[in-house]
Order: structure tokens, then C-alpha cells, then sequence
């Protein structure tokens, strides 16, 4: 069969695409226990195969009792954490005290949902000690919503990280083990653990770890060196 030439100088039809959206990669774990709560993250900022930065911490301190992590598109980051503390603030000026991370948790859900429509492109954890001084930890999907639970992984390797954590922390798939209420050491040990496997196996994730520990004193922070290549 004979093939159609295309007419002198006529260039052949393109598809043309464009998406708002960009993926900056990172990784973001997060812990709770009876009185503290732990929330790490990467520092390496990426597009694509190309690194731009190995120093960005993807946790924002909202408070003394409650910790955002966030990653994705970090110019949606910049924006949401932005927002987010603009409503934080307008909520302490009305009330003279500080929002509590129940309270935290709900406003960002609705925040959230708001952008449903074109929604903002992050993966979000938020860590803190709840109105009774126990550890919580939620997490989000990108239109809102939240549940609570003990540990979760999100980012660029929570494919790999959820099964570990589920492993070590949950104790799921394992026989004869007493579950047991989980350590402050122990809990940092397995954030540190989850980090360094993920450098090993995902290009996206490295450089270094900072990890907040919250409790009723208020935010320690930590920070662990990763693999740079």
C-alpha cells in the first residue's frame, strides 16, 4: 500500500500538552505513640531526573503540638502551607490561643476539599498530640479526605515504606507477637530505617532526614544524613 506524503512544507499535526502539575518527589513518614508523636521527611527536591536542591525540609511547624509534612508539586506545597497558615494565625488572633491538631486536621480537610475542582498536587501528613496529650498522625488524599491512624507513609516511596511500616509498627503478617505500645527510640529507629532503605531504591528520595519529635514540651528536631547519589 502506498504511503500519503505529506504536502510541500506542510508540517505534520502535533499534539500539543501541558499540565499544571509538576512532581518534586520526596517522602514523608509519620509515627504517633501513647505521648509523643514522630514525623520525618527527606530533603532532596527533584525534577525529574535532575536534583535542584539537597536542603529542603518538607515539614512545616504549625505549632508547638502539631507538625505538617507535605510533598508533591512543591509550588502547591508553598501555596497550601501558605494559606494554611494564614488561617492559622487569623484563628489566633480571634481566640488568643493556638488551634489544636484535631482542630488542624479538620481545617486543612476543608481547605482541601475546597480545591476539589483542580486540586492542589501533594501528599500530606499532619503529626501532633491530640486534646488529651496522645501522638496522632492523619493522612489525606488530594481532595480531603482524612483518617486517623498510628503511622503512615506518603510520597514518592510510600509504595515501598507502607508495607514496612505495617510490618514494624503494626505488626501485621507476623505470628505470636504481642502487640506492644510503641517506644519513643523505637519509633525514631524505624523512621531512620524506612529512609535509608527508601534512598537505596528510589532515585527520588535522599540526601538527608529531618525528623520532629512532638510532645508536651513542645517540637525536638533531628536531622540524619542519607545517600547523595
Amino acid at each position: 500500500m502506498a504511503l500519503i506524503e505529506p504536502f510541500a512544507g506542510h508540517t505534520p499535526m502535533q499534539a500539543q500538552r501541558f499540565s499544571p502539575y509538576s512532581d518534586n518527589g520526596g517522602t514523608i513518614v509519620a509515627i504517633a505513640g501513647e505521648d509523643f508523636a514522630v514525623i520525618g521527611s527527606d530533603t532532596r527536591l527533584t525534577v525529574g531526573y535532575s536534583i535542584n536542591t539537597r536542603e529542603q525540609s518538607k515539614l512545616f511547624r504549625l505549632s508547638d503540638k502539631t507538625v505538617l509534612a507535605s510533598c508533591g508539586c512543591w509550588c502547591d506545597v508553598l501555596t497550601l502551607t501558605r494559606v494554611l497558615n494564614a488561617r492559622l494565625q487569623m484563628y489566633n488572633h480571634e481566640h488568643q490561643k493556638e488551634m489544636n491538631t484535631p482542630a488542624v486536621a479538620q481545617l486543612l480537610s476543608t481547605m482541601l476539599y475546597y480545591k476539589r475542582f483542580f486540586p492542589y498536587y501533594v501528599s500530606n501528613l499532619l503529626a501532633g498530640l491530640d486534646a488529651e496529650g496522645k501522638g496522632a498522625v492523619y493522612h489525606y488524599d488530594p481532595v480531603g479526605h482524612y483518617e486517623r491512624n498510628q503511622y503512615y507513609a506518603g510520597g514518592s516511596s510510600s509504595a515501598l515504606l507502607q508495607p514496612f511500616l505495617d510490618n514494624q509498627v503494626g505488626k501485621k503478617n507476623m505470628n505470636g507477637v504481642v502487640q506492644e505500645p510503641i517506644t519513643r527510640e523505637r519509633a525514631v529507629a524505624i523512621v531512620k530505617d524506612a529512609f535509608i532503605s527508601a534512598a537505596e531504591r528510589e532515585i527520588h528520595t535522599g540526601d538527608a532526614i529531618i525528623i520532629n519529635i512532638i510532645d508536651k514540651t513542645g517540637v525536638k528536631e533531628e536531622r540524619f544524613a542519607l545517600r547523595k547519589d
